[in-house]
């Protein structure tokens, strides 16, 4: 049981360490060539407005994980 715990930690910490190596990747990335900032600042805009535009008028802004 120990083993079986230490190993899933293990992968958890190797996931994590992944998932932020992936992030500082795609910022450098974005750094070095300016039209994917662009693209990103765009995509994360047209979002913003698209979830606005979805929104029920009587809804709340925020999403709550507990909502049914």
């Amino acid at each position: 049981m120990t083993l079986l715990r230490f190993l899933l930690s293990l992968f958890a910490f190797i996931g994590a360490l992944a998932a932020a190596s992936a992030l500082v990747v795609c910022v450098l990335l974005m750094l070095r060539f300016p039209p994917l900032l662009i693209a990103t600042v765009l995509a994360c805009w047209i979002l913003c407005k698209l979830l606005k535009a979805l929104c029920k008028p009587g809804q709340k802004k925020t999403i709550s994980p507990s909502a049914k």
